[in-house]
């Protein structure tokens, strides 16, 4: 059985949160993503992944109706890209200094908090998805003044990753970091040495694309036979075996699946549930290791 909690930005936090970003699914009904939140509060998640882009501010706005103060959920949020509505993506790049402080107001105001917990700085330095361009191509050092400044004037309480090199997370370390978000799978582990080197600094790991397959070319983790084997086995799914081999394969592991339907999000809930034994996990641990460079789009 693994440690159902785990350290986080000096709060100690059930190791399965929940990620926003489904939460755009239902924008065309509201009430359902709210109670959807409500559920996974109820169901144990104490710690929520969000950002401004997120439906171009409808997650974070589903957030500030349905969470309470007494929920006591840690919300993170992340800087580094903007909703971009008529763009050819959802997004458009903010590496700049200036666009960071920007970012970080506009999650303050559509989260209606006057301190954000968590701000991921997203690098884009790493895995797959957008490259920085041109006047995107700023220096961690520049960005990591500005995200202390900030912290400093109370507006972030601490500083996360995402997307970074183990040569960033290093040149990084004196600031101070509480996590870094990277995508990470049973079938995608490049970053393994920086998921060590994560354990020991006592920084969360939260990977993104925990199951893979979220970009062309990205390995699924369901898809592996030995996965199916397990989760016919223990009668449960292989989504959830993914998942719970990443609770058992570090401490440090921290989870935000994220969902818009209700059973699926009991289901992710529950992966805290599942033993892996030693025999299992040998077997999974043995699944060869794919790049999780995807095509950059």
């Amino acid at each position: 059985m693994t440690t159902p909690t785990a350290a986080f930005a000096g709060r100690t936090v059930f190791r399965i949160g929940y990620g926003a970003l489904q939460l755009e699914r239902l924008h065309d009904r509201r009430g359902e993503a709210v109670a959807l939140l409500r559920r996974a509060v109820e169901l144990g998640a104490d710690h929520v992944d969000t950002a401004e882009f997120y439906g171009f501010g409808f997650a974070n706005d589903v957030i500030r109706e349905a969470l309470r103060p007494e929920d006591e959920v840690l919300v993170v949020t992340k800087v580094g890209a903007d909703p971009d509505p008529d763009g050819p993506l959802p997004l458009r790049l903010a590496q700049r200094p200036e666009q960071l402080r920007a970012s970080v107001e506009d999650n303050l105001r559509s989260l209606g908090v006057d301190r954000l917990p968590v701000v991921n700085l997203r690098r884009l330095d790493t895995g797959p998805g957008l490259r920085p361009e041109g006047d995107q191509v700023v220096d961690l050092d520049d960005q990591l003044a500005t995200m202390t400044a900030l912290r400093d004037e109370g507006k972030i309480g601490a500083i996360g990753l995402s997307s970074v090199t183990p040569d960033g997370l290093r040149r990084a370390l004196p600031a101070g970091v509480v996590c870094v978000q990277n995508a990470y799978s049973l079938a995608s582990r490049d970053d393994e040495d920086m998921l060590e080197l994560c354990v020991a600094e006592g920084i969360a790991w939260v990977p993104f694309f925990p199951l893979g397959g979220a970009f062309p070319g990205l390995p699924k983790v369901t898809e592996e036979p030995a996965v199916q084997t397990a989760a016919a086995a223990l009668g449960v799914t292989p989504s959830q075996i993914g998942l719970a081999w990443l609770l058992h394969h570090a401490p440090n592991v921290l989870l935000i699946p994220g969902t818009a339907d209700a059973a699926h999000l009991e289901a992710n809930m529950a992966v805290s549930e599942i033993t892996l034994d030693a025999a299992t996990l040998a077997t999974l641990d043995a699944i060869k290791s794919r790049s999780n460079e995807g095509p950059i789009g």
